[in-house]
């Protein structure tokens, strides 16, 4: 089992940078890809970054001139570093760990943590 806990969301003004991290636990060594994900009122579930477990990246064309996507070195906290944030960065961010058996494929998904950025 994996189990992924999101934290350092929170208020950022237009402008402003957060960084997000997700604590990875469980039998992390399965795990063939991570990324971050977000969704806003009313909207869809959104793909932001995914980092695999070699190393490489993708970010979403959308955000990333803003956004990064990083682990550490033990490959147990991903992060997720938000500059010139702006309104519609506002949602709920979703930590998410991936991997495939065979045909099998296995989701995991942290809780969440909200993101607002206001005056």
């Amino acid at each position: 089992q994996v189990r992924l806990v999101e934290s350092g969301g929170g208020l950022v003004q237009p402008g402003g940078s957060l960084r997000l991290s997700c604590g990875v636990s469980g039998n992390i060594d399965v795990i063939q890809v991570m990324g971050w994900h977000r969704q806003a009122p009313g909207k869809e579930r959104e793909l932001l970054a995914t980092i695999a477990r070699g190393g490489s990246t993708n970010v979403a064309d959308s955000v990333k001139d803003r956004f990064t996507i990083s682990t550490n070195n033990a490959k147990n906290i991903i992060y997720l570093q938000m500059n010139n944030m702006n309104s519609e960065d506002t949602a709920v961010y979703f930590c998410h760990a991936f991997r495939k058996v065979g045909i099998v494929t296995y989701d995991y998904w942290g809780q969440g943590t909200q993101v607002t950025v206001s005056s």
